[in-house]
């Protein structure tokens, strides 16, 4: 199942914290989750509608990159 779609919403965090300095949207991300800073303070306290907003963007955001 994808974790989106799990209630309670799991964190997509995978212990790799470490937040690329620029990006194209002029946030920076973290290169283990694809969430902003913002995205990751939030995340403790949202409700699971706040969640999976965060993991369809995480899902947008894994399609614009270029693994090459």
């Amino acid at each position: 199942m994808n974790p989106e779609l799990q209630t309670p919403v799991p964190s997509p965090c995978i212990s790799l914290c470490e937040m690329a300095p620029d990006t194209e949207s002029g946030k920076g991300l973290c290169r283990g989750c694809l969430r902003t800073l913002d995205e990751i303070v939030a995340w403790g306290n949202a409700p699971d509608e706040y969640k999976r907003a965060v993991w369809a963007e995480i899902r947008r955001r894994e399609a614009e990159l270029d693994f090459d």
